[in-house]
């Protein structure tokens, strides 16, 4: 597949693949299409978030307000901040504004806020679908910020009987409702996302703009997402490959894929099945790692992202030494690629899976085509596999051990 913003291969091995389960599979890829096609339109199921006309709880001209704010704090958890941190890394160069994400239990990153940056010129948004999220709550205790109408606090979540709602409330705070048939790995193009993009000074509507690419009929993009999702829901079902190895060779899409390892590991890892997404710096990992992808145990199938563009930076060996001319006038960038290059010749020489993703465009509507794409494989593949991929029961069943240790 190639569009003006990124070009997406697959390069599976026939022996990865189930024969038997081909012609079932992609029967079921036809009735699920169908299905997400029509709930585009309803307001109430979590594929609204691909139309254009999609509601959203807030008004930009409320959110303007906010705008003299150039310090921004995001306080949340898993699906409730990974996009927004995905968006800060790619489109870096964008944002004026300074940002700190706290997305863990780390008390020095408070303390550093608390002690450099006074309270009243910090934007802080809190988001959390539940309300109640034990590292979240932690955080925004810690931060001491709550006070009486205080104006520069935004609260995201449901609105129900949880502590960030009551909160809103009982401190008269600007509060957005997160909706409920939204789940937090699904949020990042609803107002989870899009608030902390356009308060970021990120372009919302380039964000949002080609989000019913993959779901146009007879387009290439279609056809890809067929592909794409026949061959891993095979590959699954078949078990004898569950590992997702992210070669990276674009630090502005770490963030990025860091978002896609909570979206694929929380939905389709159930019943005993899923993938093990794990995130490899290349080249750096080429001095850790590489000897066990290429000769170690062949469960594993790699996805390679790159971005294609041109780098200013020469290196020069002429002035030191004759022993590195092959490195001579090269940029950094040209070393990356032949490094990549290097690395699909042996993967095809080994007969290794892989598929790769080159970004041509570092820009919003890139961004926001990513993530729909993401989002489409991975509900589609757990919904071929049985597998419900919008709960995370498992977890549950931590946060309330959790709590009965706390109490």
């Amino acid at each position: 597949m190639i569009n003006k913003n990124l070009t997406a291969n697959n390069y599976i091995q026939r022996n990865d693949l189930d024969k038997n389960l081909n012609s079932k599979i992609k029967k079921t890829f036809t009735k699920i299409f169908k299905q997400i096609c029509n709930d585009i339109l309803n307001n109430k199921k979590i594929f609204n978030i691909f139309e254009k006309s999609f509601h959203f709880n807030f008004n930009k001209k409320d959110l303007k307000k906010f705008n003299r704010f150039n310090t921004i704090a995001i306080i949340g958890m898993g699906g409730s901040i990974l996009g927004a941190q995905a968006m800060h890394n790619f489109l870096k160069k964008k944002i004026k504004k300074k940002v700190f994400f706290f997305d863990n239990l780390y008390e020095e990153d408070i303390l550093n806020l608390k002690k450099n940056f006074k309270s009243k010129n910090v934007l802080y948004i809190i988001i959390s679908k539940s309300g109640n999220t034990i590292e979240t709550i932690s955080n925004l205790f810690s931060l001491s910020i709550l006070k009486k109408r205080n104006r520069n606090i935004i609260i995201i979540t449901e609105k129900k009987d949880n502590i960030l709602y009551i909160l809103a409330k009982k401190f008269d705070l600007y509060f957005i409702e997160h909706k409920s048939h939204i789940g937090g790995r699904y949020s990042v193009l609803s107002e989870v996302g899009i608030v902390p993009a356009f308060l970021m000074g990120l372009n919302i509507e380039e964000l949002r703009k080609n989000l019913k690419k993959y779901l146009k009929n007879k387009s290439k993009e279609k056809n890809f997402l067929k592909e794409s999702t026949t061959i891993l829901a095979n590959i699954l079902q078949k078990e004898k490959k569950n590992n997702l190895i992210f070669l990276n060779y674009e630090p502005k899409l770490s963030k990025f894929l860091q978002w896609c390892q909570q979206l694929i590991a929380e939905s389709l890892g159930k019943k005993g099945k899923g993938f093990l997404p794990f995130i490899s710096e290349m080249p750096k990992d080429n001095h850790s790692l590489l000897q066990l992808y290429l000769d170690g145990p062949k469960d594993k199938i790699f996805i390679i992202f790159s971005y294609k563009h041109e780098e200013k930076l020469m290196i020069n060996t002429k002035k030191f030494t004759n022993r590195f001319d092959f490195l001579h006038k090269k940029k950094i960038t040209d070393v990356k690629e032949a490094q990549k290059n290097a690395l699909i010749k042996i993967f095809n020489s080994k007969k290794i899976s892989f598929r790769e993703f080159t970004i041509k465009n570092l820009n919003e509507e890139t961004l926001g085509e990513l993530f729909c794409y993401f989002i489409l494989e991975t509900i589609i593949i757990g919904k071929m596999l049985n597998l419900n991929p919008f709960n995370q029961p498992a977890v549950e069943d931590v946060k309330i051990i959790a709590k009965k240790i706390l109490n």
